[in-house]
């Protein structure tokens, strides 16, 4: 039995893992009032760069520490050898990787993006630190979950999120009109909290560095950090293409609307977590691994959440950006908001599908099936950015998520068995999906506001009719309906 106290943590650590993107959509009013479309989109570019060097100089010890702490906690002078020389590693590695920047970042910035107005200095400097001491930080916080401490590693994460939301926003206001304010901002703020780290690693568990010891890692580290380079080109990369052929401003707009559909994934982790420890559960105890009723109950009712969000942020978001944007260019980002919604709705059916991956611990397939998805998404994007720009983007990956469930579900179908009600978990988010599809090109601007009632009244009857038993998962006090 899953205890309450597990699922308590598990909320707490995707809650607090959620502030960094909280704090991109809580800054965003401030971004769009003191930048262009053209500086945000920038500011895009830098932010991909150093998501990228955060992978390069952790090298997958963010994710190494939850299976290698548990082989040595018993052997605490290990443990202590193992985290510190882990560190130190980072450390070098991140002096290593600084350097060669350094050295080669205004050329290569300079060949990258020699459409655009992109240099390595200042702001790619900046974000060169940003992505080192983002890199350590994530270490110390994945070192507080793998020793369960929830309640440190929440403070910890959201004075870290404090930091960045204060100094930027003060960045923001002394430097108006730049990207000095957000780089530098959030610079100084993940420096404090990467020297908080590094003084309560080295304090408890001293200064050491033993190659053999990491050595034994590094199998895991590199599979793991082939996946996450596989996971940038999915998530980052799509703002460095457009650059080769759109103006910054286009990807400032794209930008800015994918933060604001963001609200969507910061309501369905937290509440994917919770209950995620108790499906795991139910799949420990099986001896034939499969869905069952119980399982798929929480799935639907996830994607019946989605639906309804999706609907309400189509509706909503267009009337608050009417309502308090006035800077010029940012009204754009309404016309797109309903298709890259589109994005948002097999996000229920993705996780489903995963599902036997994280239960079964089988994960050797997926960086085979993330280099095919991945270049399926960067070579759709290259035919259709020109001709179709933001549109090009959406419909590219749109199809590389489909690939993305098609592979999941064939590659673990020898190894679990899916029974599940196809119009709950695929029919009802694609029927949305296939309405707006259908209704936004054919209607005109002026019948907007009608269109997205009638898109929020659809999710609303489908979520009262379709998923009423499965609700009740995610209603408190209330009991499901067995099926």
């Amino acid at each position: 039995m899953i205890s309450k106290r597990f699922i308590k943590s598990s909320f707490i650590y995707t809650l607090a893992g959620a502030l960094p993107m909280a704090s991109a959509v809580i800054l965003l009013p401030l971004y769009i009032s003191y930048l262009t479309p053209a500086d945000l989109g920038a500011l895009a570019i830098y932010t991909a760069f150093s998501m990228l060097v955060q992978i390069l100089v952790s090298f997958s010890f963010d994710t190494s520490l939850y299976i290698y702490y548990h082989e040595f906690k018993t052997d605490k002078n290990k443990l202590s050898v193992f985290i510190s020389s882990a560190i130190v590693f980072v450390l070098l590695l991140s002096a290593v990787v600084g350097i060669i920047f350094l050295l080669i970042g205004t050329p290569l910035f300079n060949f990258v993006f020699k459409a655009q107005a992109i240099p390595f200095y200042p702001y790619g400097m900046m974000a060169l630190g940003t992505g080192i001491f983002q890199a350590i930080f994530k270490i110390f916080s994945s070192l507080l979950q793998s020793r369960q401490q929830p309640e440190v590693f929440f403070w910890s994460n959201l004075i870290s999120f404090s930091f960045v939301v204060v100094l930027t926003s003060l960045g923001l206001h002394f430097f108006p009109n730049e990207l000095t304010g957000p780089v530098a901002g959030k610079l100084l703020a993940l420096m404090v909290s990467a020297t908080w780290s590094l003084f309560m690693i080295f304090s408890e568990f001293g200064f050491h560095f033993n190659y053999t010891v990491l050595k034994e890692t590094f199998d895991f580290n590199r599979s793991s950090f082939i996946y996450q380079l596989q996971q940038w080109l999915m998530n980052y990369f799509d703002r460095i293409l457009m650059s080769f052929y759109l103006p910054m401003s286009i990807i400032g707009i794209y930008d800015v609307t994918m933060k604001c559909l963001m609200s969507i994934d910061f309501i369905i982790s937290p509440l994917f977590n919770t209950f995620y420890p108790t499906i795991l559960g139910v799949v420990m105890k099986q001896d034939q691994k499969r869905s069952t009723p119980e399982i798929n109950r929480y799935y639907y009712g996830l994607t019946a959440v989605i639906v309804l969000l999706v609907a309400g942020c189509i509706f909503v978001l267009p009337i608050l950006i009417n309502a308090f944007i006035t800077k010029p260019g940012y009204l754009a980002a309404i016309q797109y908001i309903p298709f890259v919604s589109l994005l948002f709705l097999p996000r229920g059916i993705r996780l489903y599908f995963n599902l036997p991956y994280g239960a079964l611990k089988y994960s050797k397939p997926l960086p085979f099936y993330y280099v095919v998805i991945s270049a399926t998404k960067i070579l759709l994007m290259v035919i259709l950015i020109r001709q179709f720009e933001i549109y090009g983007v959406i419909f590219s990956s749109f199809v590389s998520i489909v690939i993305e469930i098609v592979l999941l579900r064939q590659g673990v179908k020898d190894k679990f068995q899916f029974q599940f009600n196809a119009y709950k978990l695929i029919l009802a988010p694609m029927s949305l999906a296939f309405l707006i599809l259908c209704l936004e090109p054919l209607l005109p601007n002026v019948y907007a506001t009608m269109l997205h009632v009638i898109y929020l009244i659809f999710g609303f009857l489908m979520l009262i009719w379709v998923y009423r038993n499965e609700m009740k998962l995610i209603i408190p006090f209330s009991k499901p309906v067995k099926e």
